[in-house]
């Protein structure tokens, strides 16, 4: 399959995703999850082709100070925290300015649970494959923290499932994940969004809407 460049937004991306993941289709033991927000739309699209069922898996990415998009870390559901301590030295961050972003991402990770779960249980992801799926990774922070958190649970595979990466964190990937999905990675990366038309922030209603959908 030729893919292209520029994915027009986030759903359109899922489906190109779905075509290679076709050998899943129909699985009992296959489970997708979806990294919010910019995952749920491409994981909607990829559960919906595989006729598998979805949910999230919350993680948050730790900013650096000054450089918001720069990952140094990432939070997960359970407590897992992932530092990338290459950015953490090279920008000189703290450990009290670590502990501060931290402790927000926190907050923000216990509302989301909130907002997307209710009172409603996390399905259980002992013995199955299981596909994490994200709009794309720059750095990779974000799915390594998702990687390790999601393994406290024993599924018996974790599948990366990407539209884009950076080649390097498509590496980092195959060297921890059981099986990694990359559809393209450009040898220029700066960022996610500048290979998607449409790149819109996923809004909490439309996680809450996709959620509902797939559990439909």
């Amino acid at each position: 399959m030729t893919v292209p460049e520029l994915f027009v937004d986030r759903r359109s991306a899922g489906r190109a995703l779905a075509e290679s993941l076709a050998g899943h289709t129909d699985r009992g033991d296959v489970i997708v999850l979806a990294l919010p927000r910019g995952g749920v739309p491409v994981a909607f699209e990829v559960a919906q082709r595989l006729r598998a069922p979805m949910d999230v898996f919350l993680v948050r990415k730790l900013g650096a100070p000054g450089h918001a998009e720069l990952a140094m870390g990432a939070l997960a559901t359970g407590g897992t925290l992932v530092r990338n301590d290459q950015v953490i030295r090279g920008l000189g961050i703290g450990e009290e300015m670590i502990d501060r972003v931290v402790d927000a991402e926190r907050r923000e990770l216990d509302r989301r649970e909130h907002a997307y779960r209710d009172d409603r249980a996390p399905l259980d992801v002992t013995g199955r494959v299981v596909l994490l799926v994200d709009d794309g990774m720059a750095t990779g922070a974000t799915m390594r923290a998702a990687i390790d958190a999601v393994r406290r649970h024993r599924p018996a595979r974790v599948i990366v499932a990407v539209p884009v990466a950076s080649e390097r964190a498509c590496q980092q990937m195959r060297l921890i994940a059981d099986g990694v999905v990359c559809l393209s990675t450009p040898s220029t990366f700066f960022a996610v969004g500048q290979y998607y038309a449409d790149f819109a922030q996923t809004t909490d209603d439309e996680v809450r809407e996709l959620l509902g959908l797939a559990l439909a």
